[in-house]
This record gives C-alpha cells, structure tokens and sequence, in this order.
C-alpha cells in the first residue's frame, strides 16, 4: 500500500459546504465562492401536469412547459459573465511524472474564474516548472451549466485523478484552493485517498487559512489592498460566505485579530452564520463613519458578490447599508485577484511538494 500524505489544518473545525444555499449552485465557503441559483430551480420542483380526465387528449400544458422553464432560465441568468474561452481548463494529457492538481469548488463566472483560480494555477506554473499544473472542480453542478452555456468542460475531481492515472503520474501533489479546512476539504481528502495506490507518491497541501502565520498573512493582504479606502471615514466591510459548522470561527477570528492590531474600522461578516449583515451594520453604527466599502471575502467573486452583497435588492448587504444612511462603494473581486493571496497558495504548495519528495 503506497502512502498518502496528507497536509491538514491542526486544530481546525469541520466548515461548511456546499457552503451554500439549498438550490442551484455555489461555491463553497471554504473555497471562497459563490451561490448561483440558476437552471436547477425549475428542475428541482418540475412536475408533469396531468390533463384533466375528460379530456385525455389535450396536452398543451405539458407542451409549453418547456419552454416556460427555458424562458424562466433565460430571464434568471441575464447577466454577463465573460468569455469563457479566455479561460485555460488545464485538462489537458502529456502531464509527465509530476502533477500538480488545483482543486478549486468552482464558479460558472467566466472572468471571476480566470482572474482568480487561474491567476492561483498560474503562479503556481511559475513557481514550480517541473509540475504540470491542472485543474479540477468539486461541483458538477457548475461544471455541467458552465458545459451547457459555454461549451467549456472542466474536469471533475474523479476525472482529474483519472487523467493523472491515464498519464501515468507517478507523484501527484494536490493544491486546494479553499479558504479553510472544513467539510468539502475533509470530503476531497477522502476521495483522493481512494486513488493513493495509483500513484508513487500523493499529498494534500492545506487551505489558505490553516496556521496563525496564515491569519497574520492574509490580514496583512486584505489591509494593504484596501488601504487606500482607510481615511478614517470610512468603514471596510469584508462580507464572507458561513457555515453552521464550527469552522465558521474562522471569520471571527480574523475579525478578532484586526481589531486586536488596530484595524478598527474593518469589519468581517458572513452571508449565511455569524456574524450577520445585521450585526456587521450594528457594529458600524457604533462608529462615526460616513462611507461603506463592501468586498467579498471569498475566493471568488461570483453570484455572492454580485448579487448578495452588490445588489440593489431588499436583502443585499449594498440595499441595507445605503437605507442605514451610508455611501457604499462595492469592490467586486475574488481573494484570488491578490498576488499577495497566491502567493500563499503558492508557499502551501511547496510545502506539500517538499513533504511528497521525502516518500
């Protein structure tokens, strides 16, 4: 039996996932992403519509059903998401004896999903030419919408593994790009443990926030980006996915260590746990603030951010701030955008390429 070598968060909760809501899909909480409630809401409560008994032949009901749905399709996906063909899938065959496997959840945001998982495989490339660097998603769901709309197919977990097997890799090490150590990331860890006797060596790297390093790392990150909003007047909003799981300490932990070093005015909320928009509004109240900057503190910036946090709807964290009497400017960009961010993917994946070379 060949060794697994697993590179896991130490004394980090289970999180989230499918960090999301109950319909359509999303990206995982621990990766970072998004919620798209799309295509699968008519499918999931389709149901045949019996013609009436006295009239056995009519059927037109059934009929335009159909295309009821593909019209309700349409209207709920009118947005623009980007060229997917700008995009590299990275499924590519002719990997050679070392592979490194990007795990992200996924997001059907085209551009989203280029300037943020792809600028992650990018600068892993750069950093480690001897791997070859490809990609897989978690969420069939997404992968099969992104199929659908744009003719673009990207490996699943198991097919990215089976390629591996197929290219006949001899050490594969796997890169994911969640934000933490939770549900979805303990699942991944098991499926590519099935797959541990296929090859020489397999090793897992960790989530982005996993040690304290990690904590002071990206709250260094996500000041410095934001560092030209801070005038004092204003109050800086990282809006996060949450999960009922108990990793959802994440959140108040990096909220506890900003304002623990003086980053007052920074505040950490989540969509769907705690702390809650409500209490992230209530919070800033407390300050003499005349402006809101909102950005995702996620991976991504898909369907959240657009819609959940930068919408104008009654709900949307932009809406509830301006009626609480605030400016609000919406910053929409994934974690990923961040050279700074990558570059601690980066150091994650050559601690687990450094720890595979020892098997």
């Amino acid at each position: 039996m060949k060794k697994l070598s697993a590179i896991i968060a130490v004394g980090m909760a289970s999180v989230m996932i499918l960090t999301g809501c109950a319909v359509g899909f999303k990206d995982d909480a621990a990766t970072g992403g998004e919620v798209v409630t799309i295509l699968d809401d008519g499918a999931a409560e389709e149901k045949a519509e019996e013609p009436a008994a006295e009239e056995p032949a009519v059927e037109e009901p059934a009929a335009e059903e159909p295309a009821k749905e593909e019209a309700e399709e349409e209207d709920e996906e009118n947005y623009e998401t980007g060229d997917a063909s700008l995009d590299n899938v990275r499924n590519q065959d002719d990997i050679g004896e070392n592979e490194l496997l990007v795990i992200s959840f996924g997001t059907s945001f085209n551009d989203s999903r280029r300037l943020t998982i792809g600028a992650i495989e990018n600068a892993l490339e750069k950093a480690f030419p001897d791997q070859s660097v490809r990609r897989g998603f978690t969420s069939n769901i997404i992968i099969d919408h992104v199929n659908k709309r744009d003719g673009i197919l990207i490996d699943d977990v198991d097919a990215a593994l089976k390629r591996a097997v197929d290219n006949k890799v001899k050490n594969l090490v796997v890169q994911p790009t969640h934000l933490m150590s939770g549900f979805e990331y303990n699942d991944l860890i098991k499926e590519i443990e099935s797959y541990a006797d296929a090859f020489d060596s397999l090793t897992i790297g960790e989530p982005l926030l996993t040690s304290d390093e990690d904590f002071k790392n990206v709250e260094k990150d996500i000041t410095d980006w934001t560092k030209e909003y801070d005038d004092g007047k204003t109050a800086i909003v990282f809006m996060g996915h949450g999960t009922e799981a108990d990793s959802n300490e994440v959140y108040q932990k990096m909220q506890d260590l900003l304002t623990k070093d003086g980053f007052d005015n920074y505040y950490i909320g989540t969509v769907e746990a705690e702390p809650s928009l409500e209490d992230v509004i209530n919070a800033v109240k407390k300050g003499d603030y005349e402006r809101v900057v909102l950005e995702p503190l996620m991976v991504v910036a898909g369907d959240h951010a657009n819609n959940d946090m930068a919408g104008d709807e009654d709900g949307a964290w932009k809406s509830e701030f301006e009626k609480a009497g605030y400016k609000v400017e919406c910053l929409i960009r994934g974690l990923g955008e961040n050279e700074d961010i990558q570059k601690l993917y980066v150091e994650h994946a050559k601690a687990a390429i450094e720890e595979s070379k020892k098997k």
